[in-house]
């Protein structure tokens, strides 16, 4: 899986500035819709919302991976935001979050894409030089180095 090959210059954020969790994926909705991967960015939301109420995808270490499968989306995406400063989200760590990736699949999407998304980053974010990595880069183009290098 090739993760920085989802990325786009209108889905990077650097920094995103804070709000609430709903408003925050919203706005990186708006990258993925400039993007091409979303064309329902209403749905789409809702979608992740509706995942969101199910169990919280703040998975720790100051990181949260909100996703969805909707008929917002057109063709697999992946929106990387980080924060200007933390911001609670219900983590299972009660720790506040400071880097988001906002993942988008279509919903007709035969196979667990957003799975294969989620763990090729799950395996990197464990490690602590990675999430500081992504927390000391300066520009979209290191982000996306960063993520190819994985």
């Amino acid at each position: 899986m090739n993760i920085h090959e989802l990325l786009t210059e209108e889905t990077i954020f650097l920094p995103l500035e804070t709000g609430t969790k709903e408003t925050i994926i919203a706005q990186m909705t708006e990258g993925l819709k400039l993007s091409g991967s979303v064309t329902d960015a209403e749905q789409y939301v809702r979608d992740v919302l509706i995942r969101e109420a199910t169990g919280s995808t703040g998975i720790g270490f100051g990181v949260a991976i909100p996703h969805g499968k909707s008929s917002g989306v057109a063709k697999p995406g992946l929106a990387l935001a980080r924060l200007s400063e933390p911001t609670d989200w219900d983590s299972l760590d009660g720790t506040p979050v400071s880097i988001v990736f906002l993942i988008a699949v279509p919903q007709e999407n035969v196979g667990n894409e957003h799975l294969k998304i989620l763990v090729a980053l799950s395996r990197k974010l464990i490690h602590d030089e990675f999430r500081e990595s992504l927390l000391n880069a300066s520009t979209k183009q290191e982000l996306i180095d960063i993520l190819k290098n994985m």
